[in-house]
């Protein structure tokens, strides 16, 4: 008899509905107040992605309102309505902004970072669960010092012919972003930190950074410390990118380090990210390539909404809304994990609207 009750119990056990609410998040008195959000939904498919996240948040009766700003690439400054809605609100989503290649335009995301101080861009590369990639268990977290370094914008023509492009490199910046890599690795139970650069030709530029990385190393000893010349960087990626954990790296460095890491997790599409800074926070899609889209997913409507809308998770929860975020995140990795509506670049055919149907309709 017991011979035959206990396969019965056991398949009872498995099939048996696992548990996942975690020990509650007690909120203080207040905390569910409605947050206002600056809103920019950019160029090319931003708008189209942005208001996937603003029906996703309808649908979940998310604490947040947008305000909305209309800010494009081709405009000479970031009204100075929109700095302050993000000054007053604190948090910001922003579609892609695209950036004029060549000529007197300066980058509006560049303006952005320096204006309200957003020193820290955060992308997080990861496998999703159903989504075929070359590489398992890949999870890499690239913070990227956002600025200084090439992206400081101080250029000139010394004589015809002659351009001089300064790469600008301070013992501060760089400290406070190994120290941001690695507070931001204690507090999510990360292992490694790896600083990547090129000190064996920059040697005083790339060296400062380095040495900063170190003396912040020391005050972590729970948190393991390598670095990495960034063209190894690169091949190690592409090969054996599941070795890596959090990565730490000056400005231009990180914009490619983030960019191939998200083509080797699944693509740009699916990656989420933001900016930070000690007073504000700008969330947008982790990865830079693609962001705008062009006129054909335009046209079609199936610009894929998926790192938008993780990005916004990711903005819920440094709201403190962590439910809201569990619930959204919950849904898009079911969707994507049932492989029936995705779009084209996830190897799909769907819409954007078809995709945040499914969101919705997915939402716990």
């Amino acid at each position: 008899m017991a011979r035959r009750v206990l396969p019965i119990l056991k398949q009872l056990a498995a099939t048996r509905p696992a548990w996942t609410r975690s020990v509650t998040y007690m909120p203080r008195p207040g905390d569910g107040a409605p947050r206002p959000v600056t809103l920019i939904p950019g160029d090319g498919v931003g708008p189209l992605v942005t208001n996937a996240v603003e029906q996703v948040m309808e649908a979940m009766h998310a604490p947040v309102y947008f305000e909305r700003y209309d800010v494009h690439g081709d405009m000479s400054r970031v009204p100075e309505e929109v700095i302050e809605s993000i000054k007053k609100n604190k948090v910001c989503l922003k579609g892609g902004l695209k950036t004029p290649v060549g000529g007197g335009v300066s980058s509006l995301n560049v303006q952005l970072r320096k204006e309200l101080d957003l020193y820290a861009s955060l992308v997080n590369c990861f496998n999703l669960p159903g989504l075929p990639t070359r590489h398992e268990n890949v999870d890499i977290v690239v913070i990227r010092e956002n600025t200084e370094g090439e992206y400081a914008g101080l250029e000139h023509e010394v004589v015809p012919g002659v351009v001089e492009s300064l790469k600008v490199i301070t013992k501060f910046c760089s400290e406070r972003i190994a120290k941001y890599a690695f507070e931001y690795s204690y507090l999510n139970n990360r292992k490694t930190v790896t600083a990547v650069h090129k000190a064996n030709i920059m040697k005083l530029a790339d060296g400062l950074f380095l040495e900063s990385c170190r003396e912040i190393a020391t005050k972590y000893p729970s948190i393991k410390y390598n670095e990495i010349i960034v063209d190894n960087c690169c091949m190690q990626l592409v090969s054996k990118p599941e070795q890596f954990d959090v990565m730490v790296t000056p400005n231009l460095y990180g914009n490619l380090v983030a960019n191939t890491a998200a083509g080797i997790a699944g693509g740009t599409g699916v990656m989420p990210g933001g900016n930070v800074g000690a007073d504000h926070a700008v969330f947008e899609q982790g990865a830079s390539a693609g962001n705008v889209g062009n006129e054909k997913v335009l046209e079609q409507k199936k610009a894929n909404p998926v790192a938008l809308l993780l990005s916004s998770a990711m903005m819920l929860r440094h709201l403190q809304f962590p439910s809201f975020a569990d619930r959204l995140e919950t849904s898009v990795k079911r969707v994507i994990s049932e492989g029936k509506y995705r779009t084209k670049d996830l190897g799909g055919d769907s819409t954007t609207q078809e995709v945040v149907d499914a969101v919705i309709a997915n939402l716990d």
